[in-house]
């Protein structure tokens, strides 16, 4: 079975729209995507970079048969712009959409045992352990000089942010943002689209005033 498949992942600054080709068997091939590295863009480019990647691969949203967001960890605003456009999106069209970590966007194609960072702002990190590719830690969110000995296992690589990726003194790997390959690859059952949680790991900055909490 051939599907071809909508990608959307809001949870770190790259605002990413990806058309994808999965058959059975055989590994996801990406084709168009559009990204906007821009951490206060994601309600403004998200939606030009759908049109744009569906454009680039020559379709048209009929002809799509599913839609995958990535869920975070990630910031309150980019996650509620990304998963609420992926559902709307899925809804009109008639398709499932389904929601992955997207961590597991990014270590899902490491090997080894990787450590995989993302910037969680207040001078924390997302992060999550994988081996080979398959998430063994996390998600959690911490503070990077926190992370070692939270780790069930050493590392020997590290990948996602570079900024926050060089703090820990390995060697940092290539893959950087969630791929729509990666979010893909990360969807763990087709048949069934189970309903999208959020990954925000914490409360939000925002808090209602104490005249609003009475």
């Amino acid at each position: 079975m051939t599907r071809t498949v909508l990608t959307i992942d809001t949870a770190t600054p790259a605002v990413s729209a990806g058309v994808v080709r999965l058959t059975d068997g055989e590994a996801p091939v990406t084709l168009a995507e559009r990204v906007t590295v821009d951490a206060r863009a994601h309600a403004e480019q998200l939606t030009p970079n759908i049109v744009a990647a569906l454009g680039d691969a020559g379709l048209a949203a009929v002809d799509l048969d599913a839609v995958v967001v990535g869920c975070g960890p990630g910031p309150f605003t980019g996650l509620r712009v990304g998963m609420a456009s992926a559902a709307a999106f899925a809804h009109a069209i008639g398709v499932s959409v389904h929601g992955v970590c997207s961590l597991d966007a990014i270590g899902g194609d490491t090997s080894g045992d990787v450590l995989v960072v993302t910037d969680a702002r207040r001078r924390e990190v997302y992060w999550a352990r994988y081996h080979d590719g398959v998430r063994v830690a996390g998600p959690s969110v911490n503070a990077p000089a926190d992370v070692p000995a939270l780790l069930d296992a050493p590392v020997t690589a590290v990948a996602g942010s570079p900024a926050h990726a060089a703090l820990f003194g390995l060697p940092v790997l290539e893959q950087v943002y969630p791929t729509p390959a990666g979010l893909v690859a990360a969807v763990t059952d087709w048949e069934h689209a189970e309903p999208l949680v959020p990954l925000y790991l914490r409360r939000p900055d925002a808090k209602p005033s104490q005249a609003v909490r009475r």
